[in-house]
Protein backbone atom coordinates (compact mmCIF):
# COMPACT_ATOMS: atom_id res chain seq x y z
CA UNK A 1 0.00 0.00 0.00
CA UNK A 2 1.01 3.24 -0.96
CA UNK A 3 0.57 4.98 2.29
CA UNK A 4 2.78 2.43 3.81
CA UNK A 5 5.77 2.56 1.20
CA UNK A 6 5.94 6.05 2.10
CA UNK A 7 6.61 5.86 5.76
CA UNK A 8 9.09 3.27 5.30
CA UNK A 9 10.60 5.24 2.55
CA UNK A 10 10.72 8.19 5.28
CA UNK A 11 12.36 6.02 7.83
CA UNK A 12 14.97 4.78 5.76
CA UNK A 13 15.88 8.32 3.98
CA UNK A 14 15.37 10.35 7.63
CA UNK A 15 16.06 7.69 10.13
CA UNK A 16 13.41 9.16 11.96
CA UNK A 17 9.84 8.16 13.18
CA UNK A 18 7.16 10.42 11.38
CA UNK A 19 3.58 11.49 11.87
CA UNK A 20 1.37 10.01 9.30
CA UNK A 21 -1.45 11.93 8.08
CA UNK A 22 -4.02 11.48 4.92
CA UNK A 23 -5.55 14.21 3.46
CA UNK A 24 -8.42 13.35 0.49
CA UNK A 25 -9.41 14.41 -2.65
CA UNK A 26 -12.67 15.56 -3.64
CA UNK A 27 -15.61 15.51 -5.79
CA UNK A 28 -18.27 18.08 -6.28
CA UNK A 29 -21.61 16.45 -7.18
CA UNK A 30 -22.86 19.70 -8.17
CA UNK A 31 -22.32 23.35 -7.90
CA UNK A 32 -19.32 24.61 -9.76
CA UNK A 33 -17.87 28.40 -9.76
CA UNK A 34 -20.74 28.76 -7.49
CA UNK A 35 -18.53 29.19 -4.40
CA UNK A 36 -16.19 32.46 -5.08
CA UNK A 37 -19.71 33.50 -5.76
CA UNK A 38 -20.66 32.76 -2.20
CA UNK A 39 -23.37 30.39 -3.59
CA UNK A 40 -23.72 26.73 -2.32
CA UNK A 41 -21.66 23.88 -3.53
CA UNK A 42 -22.24 20.04 -2.73
CA UNK A 43 -18.81 18.46 -2.49
CA UNK A 44 -17.53 15.24 -0.71
CA UNK A 45 -14.21 13.92 0.67
CA UNK A 46 -13.36 10.21 -1.27
CA UNK A 47 -10.78 7.87 -1.29
CA UNK A 48 -8.10 9.53 -3.51
CA UNK A 49 -5.81 10.72 -1.17
CA UNK A 50 -2.53 12.17 -0.13
CA UNK A 51 -0.59 9.99 2.17
CA UNK A 52 1.95 12.28 4.49
CA UNK A 53 5.21 11.39 6.89
CA UNK A 54 6.37 13.95 8.43
CA UNK A 55 8.54 14.68 11.68
CA UNK A 56 10.36 17.95 12.79
CA UNK A 57 14.41 17.52 12.59
CA UNK A 58 16.24 20.00 15.27
CA UNK A 59 17.43 21.92 12.28
CA UNK A 60 16.32 25.20 10.81
CA UNK A 61 15.55 23.34 7.69
CA UNK A 62 12.61 22.38 5.85
CA UNK A 63 13.48 19.26 3.40
CA UNK A 64 10.90 17.92 1.21
CA UNK A 65 10.30 14.84 -1.01
CA UNK A 66 7.29 14.33 -3.68
CA UNK A 67 7.58 10.35 -3.54
CA UNK A 68 5.54 9.94 -6.81
CA UNK A 69 8.49 11.42 -8.93
CA UNK A 70 11.01 11.46 -6.90
CA UNK A 71 12.24 14.90 -6.59
CA UNK A 72 13.40 16.96 -3.11
CA UNK A 73 13.25 20.70 -2.04
CA UNK A 74 14.81 22.19 0.72
CA UNK A 75 14.79 25.83 2.21
CA UNK A 76 15.82 27.09 5.09
CA UNK A 77 13.21 27.22 8.13
CA UNK A 78 13.27 30.98 8.29
CA UNK A 79 13.23 32.02 4.78
CA UNK A 80 10.35 30.38 3.65
CA UNK A 81 9.40 32.31 -0.39
CA UNK A 82 7.78 31.27 -3.42
CA UNK A 83 10.21 29.08 -5.15
CA UNK A 84 10.52 28.18 -8.97
CA UNK A 85 9.24 24.34 -7.82
CA UNK A 86 6.04 24.14 -8.60
CA UNK A 87 4.86 21.60 -6.64
CA UNK A 88 6.81 22.79 -3.33
CA UNK A 89 4.79 26.01 -2.93
CA UNK A 90 1.75 24.71 -2.06
CA UNK A 91 3.45 22.84 1.27
CA UNK A 92 5.61 26.39 1.41
CA UNK A 93 2.40 28.48 0.89
CA UNK A 94 1.06 26.39 4.37
CA UNK A 95 4.24 27.15 6.56
CA UNK A 96 3.97 30.80 5.47
CA UNK A 97 0.19 30.77 6.61
CA UNK A 98 1.50 29.55 10.01
CA UNK A 99 4.10 32.34 9.84
CA UNK A 100 1.20 35.26 9.57
CA UNK A 101 -0.34 33.62 12.72
CA UNK A 102 3.06 34.13 14.67
CA UNK A 103 3.32 30.62 15.03
CA UNK A 104 7.11 29.68 14.50
CA UNK A 105 7.96 26.73 12.36
CA UNK A 106 10.87 24.93 12.68
CA UNK A 107 12.60 22.47 10.78
CA UNK A 108 10.59 19.33 9.44
CA UNK A 109 10.47 16.63 7.01
CA UNK A 110 8.12 15.61 4.64
CA UNK A 111 7.58 12.33 2.11
CA UNK A 112 4.34 13.04 0.72
CA UNK A 113 2.70 10.50 -2.00
CA UNK A 114 -0.70 9.76 -3.16
CA UNK A 115 -3.33 8.52 -5.37
CA UNK A 116 -4.88 11.43 -6.41
CA UNK A 117 -4.37 11.71 -10.50
CA UNK A 118 -3.18 15.07 -10.54
CA UNK A 119 -5.00 17.62 -13.47
CA UNK A 120 -7.97 15.35 -13.38
CA UNK A 121 -9.74 18.27 -11.05
CA UNK A 122 -9.74 16.16 -7.90
CA UNK A 123 -8.43 18.61 -6.27
CA UNK A 124 -4.75 17.33 -5.52
CA UNK A 125 -3.51 20.67 -4.46
CA UNK A 126 -6.05 21.18 -1.43
CA UNK A 127 -5.26 17.53 -0.50
CA UNK A 128 -1.55 18.91 -0.54
CA UNK A 129 -2.56 22.10 1.32
CA UNK A 130 -4.73 20.62 3.78
CA UNK A 131 -3.03 17.77 4.70
CA UNK A 132 0.73 19.63 5.43
CA UNK A 133 -1.29 21.90 7.85
CA UNK A 134 -3.14 19.10 10.01
CA UNK A 135 0.29 17.51 10.32
CA UNK A 136 2.22 20.49 11.30
CA UNK A 137 -0.80 21.60 14.02
CA UNK A 138 -0.76 18.05 15.35
CA UNK A 139 3.61 18.32 15.63
CA UNK A 140 3.68 22.01 17.27
CA UNK A 141 0.56 21.95 19.14
CA UNK A 142 -1.52 25.23 17.66
CA UNK A 143 -4.64 23.65 17.83
CA UNK A 144 -6.33 25.19 14.56
CA UNK A 145 -10.12 24.19 14.30
CA UNK A 146 -10.66 22.29 11.43
CA UNK A 147 -12.46 25.92 9.74
CA UNK A 148 -9.03 27.37 10.10
CA UNK A 149 -7.26 25.00 8.52
CA UNK A 150 -9.67 25.05 4.89
CA UNK A 151 -9.28 28.79 4.89
CA UNK A 152 -5.36 28.76 5.68
CA UNK A 153 -5.20 25.98 2.52
CA UNK A 154 -6.84 28.52 0.60
CA UNK A 155 -4.88 31.85 1.33
CA UNK A 156 -2.03 29.34 0.45
CA UNK A 157 -2.88 28.49 -3.27
CA UNK A 158 -3.94 31.87 -3.82
CA UNK A 159 -0.71 33.37 -2.41
CA UNK A 160 1.80 30.79 -3.44
CA UNK A 161 0.23 28.91 -6.24
CA UNK A 162 -1.56 31.88 -7.73
CA UNK A 163 -5.03 30.39 -8.06
CA UNK A 164 -7.92 32.72 -6.78
CA UNK A 165 -9.70 29.59 -5.67
CA UNK A 166 -13.01 29.22 -3.27
CA UNK A 167 -12.98 27.57 -0.20
CA UNK A 168 -14.78 24.51 -1.59
CA UNK A 169 -11.70 21.93 -2.25
CA UNK A 170 -9.66 22.58 1.15
CA UNK A 171 -13.71 22.17 3.01
CA UNK A 172 -14.50 18.98 1.33
CA UNK A 173 -10.61 17.93 2.22
CA UNK A 174 -11.08 18.53 5.60
CA UNK A 175 -15.15 18.22 6.47
CA UNK A 176 -15.88 15.55 4.30
CA UNK A 177 -17.28 12.56 5.86
CA UNK A 178 -18.05 8.83 5.25
CA UNK A 179 -21.27 8.30 2.92
CA UNK A 180 -22.33 11.87 2.92
CA UNK A 181 -22.25 14.92 0.55
CA UNK A 182 -21.83 18.06 2.35
CA UNK A 183 -23.35 21.43 1.42
CA UNK A 184 -21.57 24.64 2.10
CA UNK A 185 -23.14 28.21 2.40
CA UNK A 186 -19.73 29.90 0.62
CA UNK A 187 -21.21 33.03 2.20
CA UNK A 188 -22.00 32.45 5.36
CA UNK A 189 -19.93 29.26 5.59
CA UNK A 190 -22.96 27.07 7.79
CA UNK A 191 -22.95 23.36 6.08
CA UNK A 192 -25.04 20.63 6.59
CA UNK A 193 -24.61 16.87 5.29
CA UNK A 194 -26.88 14.85 3.27
CA UNK A 195 -26.79 11.35 2.44
CA UNK A 196 -25.71 9.25 -0.51
CA UNK A 197 -25.97 5.89 -0.67
CA UNK A 198 -22.75 4.16 -2.97
CA UNK A 199 -24.43 0.35 -2.37
CA UNK A 200 -27.12 1.42 -4.98
CA UNK A 201 -24.98 3.83 -7.01
CA UNK A 202 -21.49 4.32 -7.67
CA UNK A 203 -19.37 7.33 -8.65
CA UNK A 204 -17.36 6.88 -11.60
CA UNK A 205 -15.57 9.15 -12.52
CA UNK A 206 -14.03 9.82 -16.53
CA UNK A 207 -10.72 11.56 -16.67
CA UNK A 208 -10.79 12.98 -20.08
CA UNK A 209 -6.52 12.84 -20.46
CA UNK A 210 -6.89 16.87 -20.99
CA UNK A 211 -4.93 18.30 -18.53
CA UNK A 212 -6.34 21.45 -17.52
CA UNK A 213 -3.89 24.43 -18.57
CA UNK A 214 -6.24 26.83 -19.44
CA UNK A 215 -8.04 26.45 -16.15
CA UNK A 216 -6.33 29.28 -14.08
CA UNK A 217 -6.37 31.80 -16.38
CA UNK A 218 -9.98 31.28 -17.74
CA UNK A 219 -10.99 30.79 -14.32
CA UNK A 220 -9.73 33.86 -13.00
CA UNK A 221 -11.58 35.52 -15.99
CA UNK A 222 -14.83 33.83 -15.30
CA UNK A 223 -14.22 35.57 -11.68
CA UNK A 224 -13.74 39.05 -12.80
CA UNK A 225 -17.34 38.06 -15.52
CA UNK A 226 -18.87 37.73 -12.12
CA UNK A 227 -17.98 40.53 -10.69
CA UNK A 228 -18.51 43.05 -13.55
CA UNK A 229 -22.07 41.58 -13.90
CA UNK A 230 -22.72 42.43 -10.16
CA UNK A 231 -20.85 45.82 -10.43
CA UNK A 232 -23.50 46.42 -12.89
CA UNK A 233 -26.59 44.86 -11.41
CA UNK A 234 -25.36 46.98 -8.09
CA UNK A 235 -26.41 50.40 -9.83
CA UNK A 236 -30.04 49.31 -10.49
CA UNK A 237 -30.03 47.16 -6.94
CA UNK A 238 -27.71 48.24 -4.45
CA UNK A 239 -28.39 45.28 -1.65
CA UNK A 240 -26.80 43.34 -4.28
CA UNK A 241 -23.43 42.14 -2.73
CA UNK A 242 -22.78 39.06 -5.37
CA UNK A 243 -24.69 36.52 -7.76
CA UNK A 244 -26.15 34.70 -4.64
CA UNK A 245 -28.35 37.92 -4.23
CA UNK A 246 -29.32 38.13 -8.09
CA UNK A 247 -32.52 36.79 -9.26
CA UNK A 248 -33.24 35.58 -12.83
CA UNK A 249 -36.10 37.86 -13.03
CA UNK A 250 -33.30 40.95 -12.70
CA UNK A 251 -30.59 39.35 -14.96
CA UNK A 252 -33.71 39.45 -17.87
CA UNK A 253 -34.55 43.01 -16.85
CA UNK A 254 -30.60 44.24 -17.45
CA UNK A 255 -29.88 42.02 -20.61
CA UNK A 256 -28.79 44.27 -22.58
CA UNK A 257 -26.81 46.30 -20.21
CA UNK A 258 -24.85 43.10 -18.93
CA UNK A 259 -23.99 41.83 -22.61
CA UNK A 260 -24.10 38.72 -23.78
CA UNK A 261 -21.00 37.15 -22.17
CA UNK A 262 -21.98 38.39 -18.57
CA UNK A 263 -25.48 37.86 -19.17
CA UNK A 264 -24.44 34.10 -19.48
CA UNK A 265 -22.32 33.73 -16.73
CA UNK A 266 -24.08 35.34 -14.51
CA UNK A 267 -27.19 33.42 -15.18
CA UNK A 268 -25.35 29.86 -15.32
CA UNK A 269 -24.35 30.96 -11.61
CA UNK A 270 -28.14 31.97 -10.31
CA UNK A 271 -29.37 28.75 -11.95
CA UNK A 272 -26.60 26.68 -10.49
CA UNK A 273 -27.37 27.55 -7.38
CA UNK A 274 -30.96 26.63 -7.94
CA UNK A 275 -29.76 23.37 -9.07
CA UNK A 276 -27.65 22.56 -5.66
CA UNK A 277 -30.72 23.30 -3.53
CA UNK A 278 -32.86 21.39 -5.24
CA UNK A 279 -30.23 18.32 -5.69
CA UNK A 280 -30.23 18.23 -1.64
CA UNK A 281 -34.05 17.82 -1.97
CA UNK A 282 -34.39 15.01 -3.87
CA UNK A 283 -31.56 13.45 -2.44
CA UNK A 284 -33.59 13.39 0.80
CA UNK A 285 -35.90 11.42 -0.95
CA UNK A 286 -33.54 9.17 -2.59
CA UNK A 287 -34.58 10.15 -5.87
CA UNK A 288 -31.52 9.02 -7.63
CA UNK A 289 -33.01 10.00 -11.27
CA UNK A 290 -34.19 13.80 -10.17
CA UNK A 291 -30.27 13.84 -9.03
CA UNK A 292 -29.10 12.96 -12.34
CA UNK A 293 -31.22 15.46 -14.05
CA UNK A 294 -29.44 18.19 -12.02
CA UNK A 295 -26.26 16.75 -13.32
CA UNK A 296 -26.73 16.92 -16.73
CA UNK A 297 -28.41 20.05 -16.99
CA UNK A 298 -25.06 21.44 -14.98
CA UNK A 299 -22.99 20.71 -17.45
CA UNK A 300 -25.18 22.17 -20.09
CA UNK A 301 -24.90 25.09 -18.19
CA UNK A 302 -21.15 24.80 -17.91
CA UNK A 303 -20.48 24.17 -21.86
CA UNK A 304 -22.93 26.76 -23.08
CA UNK A 305 -23.24 29.80 -20.98
CA UNK A 306 -20.05 29.77 -18.88
CA UNK A 307 -18.10 28.24 -21.39
CA UNK A 308 -15.60 26.22 -19.33
CA UNK A 309 -16.42 22.82 -21.19
CA UNK A 310 -13.93 20.87 -24.46
CA UNK A 311 -14.47 19.19 -26.74
CA UNK A 312 -13.22 15.80 -24.77
CA UNK A 313 -15.87 16.23 -21.54
CA UNK A 314 -18.87 17.20 -23.79
CA UNK A 315 -18.12 13.95 -25.77
CA UNK A 316 -17.98 11.80 -22.49
CA UNK A 317 -21.26 13.60 -21.23
CA UNK A 318 -23.28 12.94 -24.32
CA UNK A 319 -21.59 8.96 -24.59
CA UNK A 320 -23.05 8.51 -20.61
CA UNK A 321 -26.67 9.39 -21.62
CA UNK A 322 -26.74 6.43 -24.42
CA UNK A 323 -25.50 3.57 -21.19
CA UNK A 324 -28.12 1.96 -19.31
CA UNK A 325 -28.21 2.51 -15.47
CA UNK A 326 -26.60 5.79 -15.84
CA UNK A 327 -28.22 8.42 -13.89
CA UNK A 328 -26.28 11.79 -14.94
CA UNK A 329 -23.10 13.02 -15.58
CA UNK A 330 -21.64 16.29 -15.87
CA UNK A 331 -17.54 17.69 -16.18
CA UNK A 332 -16.74 18.56 -12.88
CA UNK A 333 -14.01 21.19 -11.31
CA UNK A 334 -12.43 24.29 -13.16
CA UNK A 335 -12.93 23.15 -16.72
CA UNK A 336 -11.11 22.77 -19.93
CA UNK A 337 -10.34 18.72 -19.04
CA UNK A 338 -10.04 16.58 -16.14
CA UNK A 339 -13.06 14.40 -15.10
CA UNK A 340 -16.52 14.22 -15.50
CA UNK A 341 -18.99 12.62 -12.54
CA UNK A 342 -20.81 9.82 -13.08
CA UNK A 343 -23.88 8.16 -11.26
CA UNK A 344 -23.77 4.86 -11.89
CA UNK A 345 -26.28 1.84 -11.09
CA UNK A 346 -24.11 -0.68 -9.15
CA UNK A 347 -24.46 -3.51 -11.21
CA UNK A 348 -23.96 -1.43 -14.63
CA UNK A 349 -20.57 -0.49 -13.60
CA UNK A 350 -18.75 -2.87 -15.56
CA UNK A 351 -20.52 -2.66 -19.06
CA UNK A 352 -20.03 1.53 -18.30
CA UNK A 353 -16.77 1.24 -18.47
CA UNK A 354 -16.38 -1.05 -20.87
CA UNK A 355 -18.42 1.16 -23.47
CA UNK A 356 -16.83 4.25 -22.28
CA UNK A 357 -13.52 3.01 -22.80
CA UNK A 358 -14.31 1.82 -26.29
CA UNK A 359 -16.43 5.15 -27.53
CA UNK A 360 -14.00 7.35 -26.56
CA UNK A 361 -10.85 5.54 -28.16
CA UNK A 362 -13.59 5.07 -31.55
CA UNK A 363 -14.76 9.02 -31.22
CA UNK A 364 -11.83 10.84 -30.43
CA UNK A 365 -8.58 8.14 -30.51
CA UNK A 366 -7.62 8.91 -26.89
CA UNK A 367 -7.67 6.02 -24.47
CA UNK A 368 -9.77 6.79 -21.23
CA UNK A 369 -8.89 6.40 -17.46
CA UNK A 370 -11.95 5.39 -15.34
CA UNK A 371 -12.11 5.47 -11.23
CA UNK A 372 -14.37 4.67 -9.01
CA UNK A 373 -14.88 6.44 -6.00
CA UNK A 374 -16.05 5.91 -2.40
CA UNK A 375 -17.13 8.88 -0.08
CA UNK A 376 -14.77 8.80 2.78
CA UNK A 377 -13.84 11.10 5.78
CA UNK A 378 -11.91 14.08 6.33
CA UNK A 379 -8.72 14.46 6.52
CA UNK A 380 -7.08 12.58 9.51
CA UNK A 381 -4.35 10.61 10.98
CA UNK A 382 -3.82 6.69 9.73
CA UNK A 383 -1.72 4.12 11.53
CA UNK A 384 -0.07 1.60 9.57
CA UNK A 385 -1.81 -1.84 11.53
Amino acid sequence: MLAHDIAAAFRQHFDSEPLLVRAPGRINLIGEHTDYNAGYVLPAAIDKEMYFAVALNQQNLIRLRAYDFDASFEVAADAVAPSETEWANYLLGVVAQLHKRGVQVPGFDCIFGGTVPAGAGLSSSAALECGMLFALDHLLHTQLEPMQIAKMGQTAEHEYAKVMCGLMDQFASVFGRDGKVVRLDCRSLEYEYFPFDTTACRIVLCNSGVKHSLASSEYNTRRQECEQGVAILRQHYPQIETLRDVTLAQLATHRNELGDVVYRRCSYVVEENQRVEETCRVLMQGDLTAVGKQLYASHTGLSEKYEVSCKELDVLVRLAQNVPGVYGARMMGGGFGGCTINLVATEQVPAFVEYMKTKYQQELGLSLETYEATIVDGVGLFNQA
